[in-house]
């Protein structure tokens, strides 16, 4: 399936899965919606502005994923870049500064909350699994009630363009399947953040990207097949995503598909049936 860039105009659709269609307008607003008040009532000292994304894309285009500081800009190690466009090398510095070889970034991506995290797949795919030497991992994916939904290597056999581990990077939409608050990578410092990884995509271990509203993780290593519902119409669907590892979090987040522009990340519109969780 070719990955194609964001349409240019206001009321032009964008593809999703199955038989929900939202319009430029709708994906526009999605990343910016009702979870605002739940975010300025829970954040307390980390500052609600701190993480909280515009409701527009701030420039680069529609495909460009951009680096979003706002309120950290002395804290985090992209502190300074804020929004500028995101780059590869950036990540993999920063990564060879970790114990485990990880990094990660808040992003904005066509006005919506992301977070990219990279991750050493192709240095460690080769050697055995173990303690503080992460992966990639395609695991089966069950939804809330406990059913299974699907293998994540059968999904990308049929669908290849959404994830490619040997970029050694993966884009989650930043929006907790829980209230659809905003999570972060290393926002907070606990266990679950802490600079080790242990395989399996359970909660033990950090490297776990967190949500400080009500403490739900993820791992960002853990890609597997999720099922989650429009809350305004009850409507299913099915989506890559990466594991909720603990927490009220029912179910994973979904994966963006990523598009390397040279050193430059941007992204695809395309397997964008998960948007309307948060509506």
């Amino acid at each position: 399936m070719k990955l194609r860039p964001a349409p240019a105009t206001e009321g032009s659709e964008l593809s999703m899965v199955g038989d929900v269609s939202v319009n430029r307008r709708q994906f526009m607003r999605y990343g910016f919606n009702a979870a605002s008040g739940v975010l300025a009532a829970t954040l307390g000292a980390l500052g609600f502005a701190s993480i909280l994304l515009p409701p527009s894309g701030g420039g680069g285009g529609d495909s460009a994923v951009l680096y979003w500081a706002k309120g950290r800009e002395d804290e985090a190690w992209y502190g300074a870049k804020h929004l500028q466009p995101m780059m590869k090398s950036d990540f993999e510095a920063e990564a060879a500064a970790s114990n485990v070889g990880m990094s990660g970034a808040q992003g904005v991506w066509n006005g919506l909350p992301v977070i990219v995290n990279y991750v050493p797949h192709s240095q460690n795919a080769a050697t055995p699994v173990s303690d503080n030497s992460p992966r990639f991992q395609e695991m089966a994916g069950y939804d809330i009630g406990g059913n299974y939904v699907g293998h994540a290597t059968e999904y990308l056999l049929g669908n290849p363009d959404v994830f490619d581990p040997n970029n050694n990077l993966v884009m989650s939409f930043a929006r907790c399947t829980h209230l659809c608050c905003i999570p972060g990578w290393q926002l907070v410092s606990n266990s679950f953040t802490d600079d080790n990884w242990t395989p399996g995509g359970g909660d033990d271990g950090g490297s776990k990207m967190f949500c400080i509203c009500h403490s739900s993780r993820f791992d960002p290593t853990a890609i597997e097949v999720n099922r989650n519902a429009n809350r305004s119409t009850g409507a299913s669907f099915e989506y890559l995503g990466i594991r909720r590892a603990g927490g009220p979090a029912p179910v994973g987040l979904p994966i963006i598909p990523i598009i390397m522009n040279g050193d430059t990340i941007e992204a695809s519109t395309d397997y964008t049936g998960w948007l309307t969780y948060c509506d």
